[in-house]
């Protein structure tokens, strides 16, 4: 009898044992830790098309090959020739942008300034062929893209020439071939800037038509104004655009302009727009002024200007005239004492 109830005894306290561990399994599996994995947005250029002068027929080629460059590697491509997107609401979406072959005068002052706001934010800039046949009245502009157009050879304008690679370092040219020939339209250029990365020029000797001599920059690349721009003067045929080695160029071209895709700061914005001519007023002083050297306005609105010869000279905004307030005696020292020489004078 004690053995029975032992027994029954010993297998209640099995079965709680059991229970507990199925509860406890379940409990377990029920409650599962959550891991949450966010896909990093993939970058966005911005390819911009608008041209105001000469249309080349290559830019429909070119967006296809960008587009086509970006499925493949990882990059969103909008495109647009319309100058409206040039507002801080549509460039803070894109990592760097695009001009593919511009003509002329594209932007207006408000969007420029858009733009100089959008590179000063960390932006990036890749321009194509006659980027640099664009905003010749823009002297940002011309810092930016690094150069201007100045001419092209001419019958015919697309002609056989080698580029010398000089810097095979960079993503743009790393494994392009040293001496690169190669059929385009070259341009000559003006207004180089001189802080640009030079990454390959034009050996002259093997074409007609170039006027840079040994130094014609055909590609390069430079920080610029807390932003960074590559540019490359190919692009003119159509058939550029299904080269592969020239869409290679571009492509490293588009990756060091995207950068490391870090979101743009704002803060670091400065440029405003530049007020308009005429909210300003001009008021002649004197017409009859002889080397003014200094002038000084007063707190009560009075300006006090000076001459080289010592006529000092008083205009009175209410009477609206100027008035000579007192002559200095001026003398001319027609030969330097031998004493002031090689003495510091500075106060």
């Amino acid at each position: 009898m004690l053995k029975s109830a032992y027994l029954n005894f010993l297998c209640v306290i099995l079965m709680s044992v059991c229970i507990s561990a199925v509860l406890y399994s379940f409990k377990t599996v029920s409650n599962p830790k959550t891991v949450t994995v966010t896909a990093k947005t993939p970058p966005r250029i911005l390819v911009f098309t608008k041209t105001k002068g000469w249309y080349h027929t290559s830019i429909p080629s070119g967006i296809a090959a960008i587009q086509k460059l970006g499925k493949e590697n990882g990059f969103e491509v909008d495109t647009t020739k319309n100058a409206a997107c040039f507002v801080e609401d549509s460039l803070k979406h894109y990592s760097a942008v695009m001009f593919l072959s511009t003509t002329l005068n594209v932007l207006n002052a408000d969007q420029q300034v858009a733009f100089e706001r959008y590179i000063e934010a960390g932006g990036g800039f890749i321009g194509i062929h006659s980027a640099t046949d664009t905003e010749y009245d823009w002297p940002w502009y011309n810092k930016l893209v690094g150069a201007y157009f100045s001419s092209h050879p001419g019958n015919p304008n697309v002609r056989k020439a080698i580029i010398d690679v000089i810097d095979s370092t960079h993503i743009s040219t790393k494994g392009l071939p040293k001496r690169w020939e190669r059929t385009d339209e070259w341009y000559n250029y003006k207004s180089i800037q001189p802080d640009l990365k030079v990454l390959a020029k034009l050996d002259e000797d093997t074409y007609e038509g170039g006027t840079n001599g040994d130094n014609h920059p055909i590609a390069w690349y430079h920080e610029f104004d807390g932003g960074r721009a590559f540019y490359t003067g190919g692009g003119h045929t159509d058939e550029s655009y299904s080269e592969p080695l020239f869409l290679q160029h571009v492509l490293g071209g588009i990756k060091y302009a995207i950068g490391t895709d870090a979101p743009l700061d704002y803060s670091r914005s400065y440029a405003v727009k530049k007020p308009e001519d005429n909210r300003f007023t001009k008021t002649v002083l004197s017409n009859d002024l002889n080397e003014p050297m200094t002038l000084s306005v007063a707190p009560d609105g009075r300006v006090f200007f000076i001459e080289r010869a010592g006529n000092f000279y008083v205009y009175e905004p209410v009477t609206k005239k100027t008035k000579l307030v007192y002559k200095f005696p001026v003398k001319a020292v027609d030969k330097i004492p031998e004493w002031f020489v090689g003495n510091d004078h500075r106060s």
